[in-house]
């Protein structure tokens, strides 16, 4: 068995090599940027009237208005973890097969969002449903490392309830049903100081990982799940072939959890002092999707909506993303 330490020391060095190269990346924007404004002082001053002048200068114009624009988004994803990757996990609410479907569904959206967006998306845990639907089988909970650059610093706004609003097809009446699915997103990697785990508050269990419908894909019990006692948090990784290696990211998913709890008591605290009665809780409704009787996404916090439900679902989300960085990125420092 690998030394426990390890996935601290790992955590530890991998959050500064993270540190280090978003520093790396902000001065080198401020040079490119300080030598696209001197380039372009010099060609005002000798351009004129020369045609092949004044299109180098648009074309000097144009780079530092690029590079000005990715320091702005730097200084807009400016939290501690904005820059690094992220954790979305899903899970399944009131509605029964019909919010399995809807995790599946709002599952497939994400992974469309990322894939536009050049990020990698890992399957860290599935737990399947027992029914075949629409949007293939059914997910209880499923978690994704989404990894890229600000995925975490554009996807955490995406926590919250998301609602379903359609003709359910697995009611033979074709009646209207309403789902549920809480949408939870974490920084991947939390540093180690930032929360406390003692080895006595922890229960580990192993377990045989399954596919859609029960399906057993693995002989051996590699899976792991983790509860932290105190708060009764758990988490469940099985995607490594390994036990041990298993056990490690599943570490690292509970200290982002914590983190987050952490992150929540502060913000309870904060609104308390103010005497402001803030919902901040992460299971408080953010969007809605109406498939009947009519079509609309809605963000319920920003209102920001479109009729096209279609494309937001097949992972046309920078709408409602850009619109909750703007509503409600001033008011957050994770």
């Amino acid at each position: 068995m690998a030394d426990p330490n390890f996935w601290q020391d790992r955590g530890r060095a991998q959050a500064k090599s993270e540190e280090l190269a978003a520093l790396k990346r902000d001065i080198a924007q401020w040079e490119q940027a300080t030598s696209d404004l001197k380039s372009l002082e010099e060609l005002v001053a000798v351009a004129g009237n020369d045609p092949a002048a004044r299109a180098e200068l648009t074309a000097h114009a144009t780079a530092l208005a690029k590079t000005l624009a990715a320091i702005d988004t730097a200084e807009r994803f400016s939290g501690k973890y904005d820059r690094g990757n992220a954790v979305l996990s899903i899970y399944a609410g009131a509605g029964g097969k019909d919010s399995e479907d809807w995790v599946a569904m709002l599952r497939r959206m994400y992974e469309r969002w990322a894939d536009a967006h050049r990020m990698r998306v890992e399957v860290l845990h599935e737990h399947w449903g027992e029914l075949e639907g629409p949007s293939g089988w059914g997910l209880k909970n499923v978690s994704l490392a989404i990894r890229g650059t600000f995925a975490y610093g554009t996807l955490k706004f995406e926590t919250g309830v998301h609602r379903l609003v359609r003709v359910s097809p697995f009611d033979s009446s074709a009646r209207r049903h309403t789902s549920f699915a809480l949408v939870e997103v974490m920084p991947e990697l939390v540093a180690p100081e930032e929360v406390a785990i003692k080895p006595e508050d922890l229960k580990i269990d192993f377990f045989r990982s399954s596919g859609p419908g029960g399906q057993n894909v693995n002989k051996r019990e590699t899976a792991v799940r983790i509860t932290h006692v105190p708060t009764n948090i758990q988490v469940a990784v099985q995607i490594e072939r390994s036990q041990e290696r298993n056990r490690e990211v599943a570490m690292e998913l509970l200290r982002a959890k914590l983190y987050q709890l952490k992150i929540r008591e502060q913000e309870r605290e904060a609104a308390r002092l103010k005497g402001t009665a803030v919902a901040i809780e992460w299971g408080s409704q953010i969007r809605s999707y109406v498939l009947h009787p009519y079509h609309l996404v809605k963000d319920h916090r920003t209102g920001h909506e479109t009729a096209n439900v279609e494309a937001v679902l097949g992972g046309d989300l920078d709408g409602f993303i850009e619109a909750a960085g703007r509503a409600l990125g001033s008011a957050s420092s994770r």
